[in-house]
């Protein structure tokens, strides 16, 4: 049986669910009209203190991209 585990990250009276935001970047990815097999790595920065979460796609950054959580 395979191990199904989650992370929640609570801040100020909140919870995030870590894997809806990794998915609502996924979806992010698409909306630019990009194919989901040509994303090879993600990174996700949340600042729960901003109701932030920065990401880097394929290791390309700007400080614009981010999107609310």
């Amino acid at each position: 049986m395979a191990l199904k585990s989650n992370l929640y990250v609570q801040f100020g009276g909140k919870d995030f669910d870590t894997q809806k935001i990794m998915d609502d970047a996924k979806e992010l990815w698409k909306a630019q009209g990009k194919r989901v097999k040509d994303l090879n790595t993600v990174d996700l920065y949340l600042k729960p203190e901003e109701n932030k979460c920065y990401y880097v796609f394929n290791g390309e950054s700007s400080e614009d991209n981010y999107f609310e959580v």
